[in-house]
């Protein structure tokens, strides 16, 4: 059964499309990220135009992130009020991400800017997360070295300003960091196509110290929110958010997330550290590869002699 997409203007199959909304959807509850950093680059692999690959998987990151949202705020796995902090910085920077975009298409270097930023920034994240997460995992074996540093402690984060207190997180921090956090994952949301769950989660456990059982539910809280934001944005100032796409990878996102969210409690937190790393090297690798390889079918804008 195949569909026509208007916005991106071609025939797609519905099952296929619903299999990659529906794996991105258990990725997306299993690692507590957004699912946007595979499905962008997927969609594009698949022929969508960029443009809209990146406006079309914000909306489906926020239907798979809502779905593991409120299966974490049930448990009491999500701090809104430090969600609701960063979320002020999210919004704000999805709107900067949105216009940022407009004029990169405008002068015809969307696509190549969307590949470099896969590649270096995904490449630099997995890398860290992969190496902590096996740092992590050899201090949990039996003998291994325990971290000395507990919950809590910020270093230099202490002497920042504007301090407010997180009850159901145990912080008493600075707004600054979150807010900057919040900020930056808005920008990269609305040039990517993320959730940004990748960025926030380190920047929680690692800057914030937020306790490991809060992180995934408040970074899927506010990717909600912020993704739904960019999406706005992208139909309203770009015109790229293609409707039916959408809904074919919200259908099949909504239930892979609903598995993933299950799965994710059956693996320990450091060795779904070591997935996730592994699995953003693949996606920075692919990316790569499509930067130095030769494309298959070839176009110039050099004048043809002789033609008219």
């Amino acid at each position: 059964m195949t569909l026509y997409l208007p916005i991106a203007e071609m025939p797609v199959s519905v099952i296929l499309f619903l299999a990659l909304g529906a794996t991105v959807g258990f990725l997306s509850g299993l690692f507590g990220v957004g699912g946007g950093f595979l499905l962008t680059p997927l969609l594009t692999f698949l022929g969508i135009p960029p443009g809209v690959a990146v406006a079309t998987s914000t909306s489906h990151v926020v239907a798979s992130s809502v779905s593991g949202a409120m299966t974490q705020h049930r448990r009491g796995n999500v701090d809104i009020k430090l969600a609701l902090v960063m979320l002020a910085g999210g919004i704000a920077g999805s709107y900067i991400g949105v216009a940022f975009v407009k004029v990169l298409t405008a002068r015809g270097l969307f696509q190549l800017t969307v590949s470099l930023t896969y590649v270096v920034f995904l490449g630099a994240v997995g890398t860290l997360i992969l190496v902590e997460g096996i740092n992590a995992a050899r201090r949990a074996r039996p003998g291994g070295s325990a971290s000395t540093r507990k919950p809590g402690q910020h270093g230099w984060i202490e002497g920042l300003p504007f301090k407010m207190r997180f009850p159901r997180s145990k912080l008493y921090i600075s707004v600054v960091p979150p807010i900057v956090i919040g900020t930056f994952v808005g920008f990269i949301s609305a040039i990517m196509g993320i959730g940004g769950g990748f960025v926030m989660i380190p920047a929680m456990i690692y800057l914030l110290r937020v306790p490991t059982g809060l992180v995934i539910g408040t970074s899927l809280f506010q990717i909600v929110f912020v993704s739904a934001a960019a999406t706005v944005l992208h139909a309203v100032e770009n015109k790229s958010v293609d409707i039916v796409l959408a809904l074919i990878l919200i259908v099949g996102g909504v239930l892979g997330a609903q598995l993933g969210t299950m799965a994710g409690e059956k693996i320990r937190g450091e060795h779904l550290r070591v997935l996730l790393g592994l699995l953003i090297l693949l996606v920075a690798a692919r990316m790569a590869v499509g930067l130095v390889v030769k494309p298959s079918d070839l176009f110039s804008l050099a004048s043809v002699p002789g033609a008219s």
